[in-house]
């Protein structure tokens, strides 16, 4: 099924015609990937290329300019004692923060990603979503995080969702003319069965989605395995039907080095080593990028350097 197709086609009987989801097996199996054990040269290499895939964020009411740019340039040199230490790919704020962002990283190569369409809550006019897209790309955002209408979603109203991304997918702009790259949060947690999962990635990728989003982290639980193996499927599959790939981002509640290699472990698996670039695969996170490099200390050092030994974000 094509976007021009869908149009003139039951969106929903293509939805719910998608292969169910075994919740058992694909619990078991997730559980199986993160027992696998990775090696000392194997681990140097993930944990690298964990910071490189970071979408470094702060959404908090509380954000300020001063912190903003704090922040930024964390992005740029995660490590001051350490050069090596690879950058992040993007910073992710709201909007109203997103030209402080673009300001401070302007040459960086990292992304300036700014959450929009009435974050974290979607429940807006369709009016004030666009012109929150609108002016975070005018800010300097290449970058747009949108949520979707999770109500309209659980209600079966699947082309209402379906439009709005198309056209929030517009406002980013023209992508031959540098236009944002549009991630599509699917909020997960709200979304109640796996077999929603499917069915909202699915949906999202048909509309223009650059990326398929878990969560926004305000609403528990956020990323979790299973759910991104499931996404991380859709995406493979969709792949092999329409020839365009299209990346994943979990978001929310990945604190640590371990969880970080288990969702590099869990994209090699399942969607396989093209998604294992900071291109196509991200982690949205804010306290993640500390505890990996104190264990990228501990490997380069043998020493373990405590958190206070690197700024807090």
């Amino acid at each position: 099924m094509s976007v021009s197709a869908i149009a003139g086609s039951d969106l929903r009987d293509f939805l719910h015609g998608l292969p169910g989801v075994d919740r058992v097996g694909a619990e078991a199996r997730a559980a199986m990937l993160a027992s696998r054990s990775i090696k000392t040269t194997a681990k140097q290499w993930a944990i690298d290329m964990a910071i490189s895939m970071i979408d470094l964020t702060t959404l908090e009411g509380q954000d300020t300019p001063g912190k903003v740019r704090a922040l930024c340039a964390k992005a740029k040199q995660p490590d001051p004692a350490d050069p090596t230490a690879p950058k992040v790919a993007a910073v992710c704020v709201y909007p109203d923060l997103a030209q402080v962002a673009a300001t401070e990283l302007k040459g960086s190569g990292i992304h300036v990603a700014s959450v929009a369409t009435s974050f974290p809550s979607g429940r807006a006019s369709m009016e004030v979503k666009l012109a929150d897209v609108k002016s975070a790309v005018a800010a300097g955002a290449d970058e747009v995080d949108m949520v979707i209408d999770r109500g309209a979603f659980l209600a079966g109203n699947y082309d209402l969702v379906f439009s709005e991304i198309v056209e929030v997918k517009q406002a980013c702009g023209p992508a031959d003319q540098g236009g944002a790259h549009l991630k599509v949060i699917l909020e997960t947690g709200e979304l109640l069965t796996y077999d929603n999962v499917r069915r909202a990635s699915w949906l999202a990728m048909l509309a223009g989605a650059d990326f398929i989003k878990t969560s926004t982290g305000k609403v528990s639980p956020a990323a979790t395995l299973p759910v991104t193996m499931v996404m991380l499927e859709a995406v493979r599959d969709y792949r092999e039907a329409h020839g365009r790939q299209v990346g994943v981002k979990p978001a929310g509640g990945i604190r640590t080095s371990k969880d970080a290699i288990r969702y590099l472990v869990l994209v090699n698996e399942t969607a396989g080593e093209d998604w294992l670039d900071p291109a196509w695969f991200r982690l949205g996170a804010s306290s993640l990028l500390n505890d990996l490099l104190m264990q990228r200390t501990k490997l380069a050092t043998g020493r373990y350097s405590g958190p206070d030994y690197f700024t807090l974000d």
